[in-house]
C-alpha cells in the first residue's frame, strides 16, 4: 500500500505544472519608461543656465597671405520686398544680376585654389532669400563664400 501512495504523489505534481508562457508582458517596461520621461522633463529645464556675459569685441582675424585683393560681392536693397530690387557690386563696380554668375565663373578660372574665397557683404535691409540666392551662385561658380558681418557703427 505504501508503494502505491508514493507512486501517485509524483504523478500529482506533474498535473499542477503550468505550460511556459510565450508572451511578453510590456506593462513594467512602459511604467519604467514613463517614470524616466517624467524625470527628464523635470530635470531638463534645471540644466539650462542663463548667465549674462558681456563678451569683448574682437578685432583682427586671419590675414590674407596672397597679393591679390579678395573678391567682394556687396548687396544693397533698393526697394520693394523680398525677391525684388537689389543692387549688386562686384568689388566697387556695379553689376547686373544676370551677369553675375558668368563673371564670377570667369574670375574663378583665373585664380588659384588659395584665392578661391568670395566675401559676401549684405545691407541690413537685404532679405535672407536674396542673400541665399547669391550664396548659391557663388558656390556654383566654385568659390568658397564667407559672409562678412559688420557690427553696428562699423564701416
Amino acid at each position: 500500500m505504501a508503494m502505491s501512495m508514493a507512486g501517485s504523489g509524483g504523478g500529482g505534481r506533474r498535473r499542477g505544472r503550468k505550460p511556459v508562457m510565450a508572451e511578453i508582458n510590456v506593462t513594467p517596461m512602459v511604467d519604467v519608461m514613463l517614470v524616466l520621461l517624467i524625470i527628464f522633463m523635470v530635470a531638463a529645464p534645471l540644466m539650462t543656465s542663463n548667465i549674462d556675459i558681456d563678451l569683448p569685441i574682437a578685432s583682427g582675424g586671419k590675414s590674407i597671405s596672397s597679393n591679390a585683393p579678395p573678391l567682394t560681392l556687396s548687396v544693397k536693397r533698393t526697394g520693394g520686398g523680398c525677391n525684388s530690387n537689389v543692387e549688386l557690386y562686384l568689388g566697387d563696380a556695379p553689376i547686373a544680376a544676370n551677369d553675375l554668375l558668368p563673371k564670377i565663373k570667369a574670375i574663378r578660372e583665373t585664380r588659384s585654389d588659395a584665392e578661391s574665397v568670395v566675401y559676401l557683404r549684405g545691407d541690413k535691409d537685404v532679405c535672407y532669400t536674396d542673400m541665399m540666392k547669391l550664396l548659391g551662385q557663388v558656390r556654383t561658380a566654385g568659390f568658397k563664400a564667407n559672409i562678412v558681418i559688420i557690427p553696428e557703427g562699423g564701416t
